[in-house]
């Protein structure tokens, strides 16, 4: 499936829909099999204990899902998440930048399907694994 944004277009895009999350994420690579995105992470992202937060590092899936979702059908900002699971493997390094690489398993007119892994930058164990679906709203007839 050909992609239908790039990533100045998908990172734009995101800043204009989420304003609140400007410069936390940024895409390193997107095609048809794989996106690869990162959490900036910073001090608040940091739980006690001197790690990333499952928050923080749940906010990273939903988004890579949601990116990788848009980047296949366009700018449809009312696309949501309808379910996610995630396990939490390891501690991520708290020095260290989190990655996703986000797969589309399945999309169609109503759904779409993603698997997440999330990594410390620089390192091949993963520290969680996410599931997520989103809903795709209906297409307006022209």
């Amino acid at each position: 499936m050909t992609l239908k944004l790039t990533i100045p277009e998908m990172a734009a895009y995101l800043d204009e829909v989420f304003p609140q999350v400007a410069g936390m994420f940024g895409i390193d690579a997107m095609d048809e099999d794989l996106l690869v995105m990162r959490l900036h992470a910073n001090e608040s992202h940091l739980r006690p204990g001197g790690t990333v937060s499952g928050p923080a590092m749940f906010s990273l899936a939903d988004v890579a899902a949601y990116v990788a979702t848009m980047a296949r059908i366009g700018r449809e900002a009312l696309t949501v998440t309808t379910h996610c699971s995630i396990d939490f493997m390891r501690k991520p390094e708290a020095e260290r930048d989190v990655i996703a690489h986000a797969r589309v398993l399945k999309i169609g007119r109503s759904l779409s399907v993603t698997d997440v892994l999330l990594f410390s930058e620089g390192s091949n164990a993963p520290v969680a694994h996410a599931s997520l679906t989103y809903a795709i709203p209906p297409r307006k007839s022209a």
